[in-house]
C-alpha cells in the first residue's frame, strides 16, 4: 500500500486534558477509510489535527510526501486536502453556484474558470436544478450535498467527511453513500468519521477505532468491527 496520509505518535493535549494519545495510521490513495469510535473518542479532534485547524501537541502528519503537522488550513487545502464539517455553514444569501463558486476560486483565479469549474462539480453531485437556489432555502439533505460540493471544488487528493450523514434520511443516506462510493473512482481518497457501522461496513476497506483518544484497533472494516474489544467500547462489557 503507497500511503498518502501518514501520522506517527500524534497526540493533543488542552491542559491537563489528552484528547489524543501516540495516535498513527495510513491511509492509502483512492481509499475511502473509516475513523469510528464513541462519542467523545477524540475522532474530530483528530480531523482537527489533519485539517491544520489546531496543531497536535507531538507527533507527525504527512500528506503526499510532506509534513503538515502545524501547516495552516489553507496550506493543507492548497496540497490537496480538504475537510467538511459536520455543522453545515453555508454563505448565506448567495446561491449554491455561488457557494461552489467561492471554494473554486483556491484553484481558479479567474471569475470565468473558478464558475466552470463550480458547474462541474455541480453537475458530478446531480445538483443542477439547485444551481440558482438560494442556501438559505435547502434541506438538509441538500445542506450536506453542497457541503461535499464546495469541498470538491477545491479538488482534492483526500476528502476528509465529518459525519456526512447525520440526519438523514435512509433513502437520503443511500444517495449519499453512492455519491462517497464513487469518489475513488475520480481519484479522490476518503476519511469518514461516521456513527453507523452499516454504512461504515459498505463504504469503508478499512477502519481505525479510537477511544479515549487512542487508537484500540486498526484493520480490514470487517474484521474491526467484530474484533471483542470494538464491541465492549460501543456497548459496554457484558456483566458474568
Amino acid at each position: 500500500m503507497t500511503a498518502l496520509l501518514t501520522l506517527e505518535g500524534v497526540s493533543k493535549s488542552f491542559g491537563g486534558l489528552n484528547a489524543l494519545r501516540d495516535v498513527g495510521f495510513s491511509v492509502a490513495a483512492n481509499e475511502i477509510f473509516a475513523i469510528i469510535g464513541p462519542n467523545g473518542a477524540g475522532k474530530t479532534t483528530l480531523f482537527n489535527c489533519i485539517a491544520g485547524a489546531i496543531p497536535p501537541s507531538s507527533g507527525t502528519i504527512r500528506f503526499a510526501g510532506q509534513r503538515i503537522d502545524g501547516r495552516r488550513p489553507h496550506e493543507i487545502c492548497s496540497l490537496g486536502l480538504v475537510r467538511t464539517f459536520q455543522i453545515v455553514k453555508p454563505f448565506r444569501g448567495m446561491t449554491v453556484l455561488e457557494n461552489v463558486k467561492v471554494a473554486a476560486f483556491s484553484r481558479h483565479p479567474a471569475a470565468r474558470a473558478a464558475e466552470i469549474a463550480a458547474r462541474r462539480v455541480i453537475e458530478r453531485l446531480d445538483m443542477v436544478e439547485l444551481a440558482e437556489v438560494d442556501a438559505d432555502e435547502l434541506n438538509v439533505a441538500q445542506l450536506r450535498r453542497l457541503e461535499i460540493a464546495r469541498a470538491l471544488a477545491t479538488e482534492p487528493k483526500m476528502l476528509l467527511l465529518d459525519e456526512a450523514l447525520a440526519g438523514l434520511t435512509a433513502t437520503e443516506t443511500t444517495v449519499m453513500c453512492d455519491i462517497i462510493r464513487r469518489l475513488p473512482e475520480q481519484g479522490i481518497a476518503v476519511i469518514v468519521v461516521e456513527h453507523s457501522i452499516p454504512v461504515v461496513s459498505s463504504l469503508c476497506s478499512r477502519a481505525v477505532v479510537i477511544t479515549f483518544g487512542e487508537v484500540l484497533v486498526e484493520g480490514p472494516t470487517r474484521q474491526v468491527i467484530a474484533d471483542p474489544r470494538v464491541q465492549e467500547a460501543y456497548l459496554g462489557k457484558a456483566e458474568a
